[in-house]
């Protein structure tokens, strides 16, 4: 599957729930953000697009975190302009086991994600 594919299932999914899913350490509310693979000097966020998904990766490092969700209204709010600042990229719906990870602009992202936001 390439990156525009794996957009489209990643949107289809939250557009009925309106809400991305990432990993947030229990005891301190950290979230996981880690450096990139594919780009130098650059920090990925993970993001699923369901609970699910999410929580299937709440093992092993990430065992005390949690799959929380963050609604779009709230990721507009409050992440997109600091993500943006940190220059950080959004990885999206991680597989369990895979090195084909995909990370996408988060410019990108948040753009294709007001075009499903429910007002």
């Amino acid at each position: 599957m390439n990156i525009s594919q794996i957009l489209e299932l990643f949107l289809n999914d939250v557009k009925p729930t309106q809400k991305l899913w990432a990993l947030q350490d229990s005891a301190t509310q950290d979230w996981v953000v880690l450096d990139s693979i594919q780009f130098e000097e650059t920090e990925v966020m993970p993001l699923w697009s369901t609970q699910t998904l999410a929580q299937a990766h709440c093992i092993d490092e990430w065992k005390d975190y949690t799959a929380t969700a963050i609604t779009l209204a709230d990721w507009f709010e409050y992440w997109v302009d600091d993500l943006l600042a940190d220059n950080v990229v959004i990885g999206l719906n991680w597989a369990e086991e895979t090195k084909d990870d995909v990370e996408v602009d988060l410019a990108e992202l948040t753009q294709r994600l007001t075009e499903i936001e429910a007002l």
